[in-house]
């Protein structure tokens, strides 16, 4: 199996001067949106996120995942303008911005404007 090196910052950034149409949301790129959506637990931690904001011990708690990774994913998500943070309080929850998020009877859209994911219920 072939595998790539991670695109930098910087790469992703002059791919997305030279195509300007790769511009999602909130200055946000189609290739830094689907870089992080390349790892199973992210999608996984979004599917959840789309129904209700949560904040890191819930998530963990219904993943079975540890709290770092978690942390670690929902950074790289919220890099990548996947996520919001709402503070309550001290809790943080995270929540999938109004944005990219579509909710429709029975189906969980996030639409990145260059594609679209169906999450199931």
């Amino acid at each position: 199996m072939l595998e790539s090196a991670p695109m930098s910052k910087s790469v992703t950034q002059r791919i997305a001067k030279k195509q300007p149409d790769l511009l999602l949301f909130d200055g946000c790129d189609c290739v830094s949106a689907l870089k992080a959506l390349g790892e199973d637990n992210r999608v996984r931690i979004l599917g959840l996120l789309m129904d209700a904001p949560l904040g890191v011990c819930e998530i963990a708690r219904r993943l079975g995942m540890e709290q770092y990774n978690v942390s670690r994913h929902l950074r790289i998500l919220r890099e990548a303008g996947l996520l919001d943070v709402e503070k309550h309080g001290q809790e943080r929850l995270y929540v999938v911005p109004k944005s990219i998020r579509r909710s429709r009877a029975h189906t969980r859209v996030l639409d990145l404007g260059c594609c679209s994911f169906q999450f199931d219920q």
